[in-house]
């Protein structure tokens, strides 16, 4: 089963307060099926930039599939400026951004 986009950020975030990693949505999207990034601030100047993988939005398990939308390390100069851009072709787009020193959030990339 497929969760909606708005509980799914909604249950990322909780589970990071629940770990520690403060997160907050910088842009709010489509509640049923709205893209999903994810900004993972390591809070030394990098990160991890998550959106959602080709193909099947969903794995075998019902997880989301992602890949990383730049290689990291990547500046937050270079995140803004690609979500721009995903946002100005996609205005239902959401943007999530977590903080997490030492991982990933729980998010790991697929092959592209």
């Amino acid at each position: 089963m497929r969760l909606k986009s708005e509980i799914w950020v909604s249950a990322f975030l909780r589970r990071g307060q629940v770990e520690g990693c403060y997160g907050a949505v910088i842009r709010k999207g489509a509640p049923e099926a709205g893209a999903v990034y994810v900004i993972v601030n390591h809070l030394d100047g990098t990160l991890h930039l998550f959106g959602p993988a080709p193909g099947p939005s969903h794995d075998e398990a019902g997880e989301r599939r992602w890949i990383e939308e730049i290689p990291f390390p990547a500046s937050q100069a270079a995140a803004d400026r690609l979500l721009a851009r995903r946002a100005a072709s996609d205005p239902d787009i959401w943007i999530v951004e977590i903080e997490d020193r030492s991982g990933t959030a729980g998010l790991a990339a697929t092959a592209k």
